[in-house]
Order: structure tokens, then C-alpha cells, then sequence
């Protein structure tokens, strides 16, 4: 008698998992498509640091501005040192991922640098790491669409 009631919680044990797992049901959710990235307009520095240490304050970023088109052209307004000092045209390296944008300013050498477009506090912002020369400086410009 004991043996059968130990055979049937056996088999009980068993045949639960199996009655379980083909009891779900299994739902195919499709990714959303991400949305092509447009930094088209003006863009003003909020915060720059050279080799770490914010020189934000030290140096008048107020008339310095970058603009985008949508047609793939920038136009540097009040120059500062940056990653190019001529303008021209700007492609980003992935429309829906953009981790690089590339610069290639008219009568010049393509440039590329890190490329980074968070939201923060409800905007968005630009974030361009870059060496205009000296390989030993490193910037790092924050931007906001005005």
C-alpha cells in the first residue's frame, strides 16, 4: 500500500513541471523601432572640461554655438577650440544609435569623435569628447539645444 501511494506522488512530482510548462502560453512581443536621432538646430556649451577638471567657468562659452541642419551641414558660430574650426558637412555613424558623428568641414580632413545623446532632466543633450591638437588634452563639451 505504501509503495503505491509513494509511486503515485512519484509520478504526481513528475508529471506537474510538464503539465505546468505546457500550460503557458508563450506571447511574441516585437522590439519598437527606435525613433532616427535629429540634432538639427542651434546648440550652446552648458559645461566643458579639459582633462577632467571643468573649465567651464574659466573660459566664455556664451556666443560659442554649433548648428545643425537637417540636410547634414554645420555652422560654428564664434569658434572656440573644437574638434574642426571650419564649417562643413556632419553625418552621425548610426541614425537610431548614434555613438560617433564625423565632421568634415570644407577644404578639410574628416574628423570623427565619441558621440553621446542623453536625456537629462528632461532635455536632451550633446556630449563630444575630442583632442583639437594636442593629444594630451582631452575635451569633453556638454551641449543643449537652445
Amino acid at each position: 500500500m505504501k509503495l503505491k501511494l509513494f509511486l503515485k506522488v512519484i509520478l504526481l512530482l513528475l508529471l506537474a513541471p510538464a503539465l505546468f510548462i505546457t500550460s503557458c502560453k508563450v506571447e511574441k512581443i516585437a522590439p519598437q523601432s527606435e525613433s532616427t536621432k535629429d540634432i538639427s538646430g542651434s546648440w550652446k556649451v552648458i559645461r566643458a572640461t579639459r582633462n577632467g577638471t571643468d573649465i567651464t567657468s574659466i573660459i566664455d562659452f556664451s556666443q560659442f554655438r554649433v548648428k545643425f541642419d537637417s540636410q547634414g551641414n554645420y555652422t560654428l558660430v564664434n569658434s572656440l577650440p573644437f574638434l574642426v574650426t571650419a564649417n562643413g558637412k556632419y553625418a552621425l555613424d548610426d541614425p537610431q544609435y548614434p555613438f560617433k558623428i564625423t565632421f568634415t568641414p570644407t577644404g578639410g580632413s574628416t574628423v570623427s569623435t565619441a558621440f553621446n545623446y542623453p536625456i537629462v532632466a528632461g532635455s536632451r543633450q550633446l556630449n563630444m569628447t575630442f583632442s583639437p591638437g594636442c593629444p594630451q588634452n582631452t575635451y569633453v563639451y556638454t551641449l543643449v539645444k537652445e
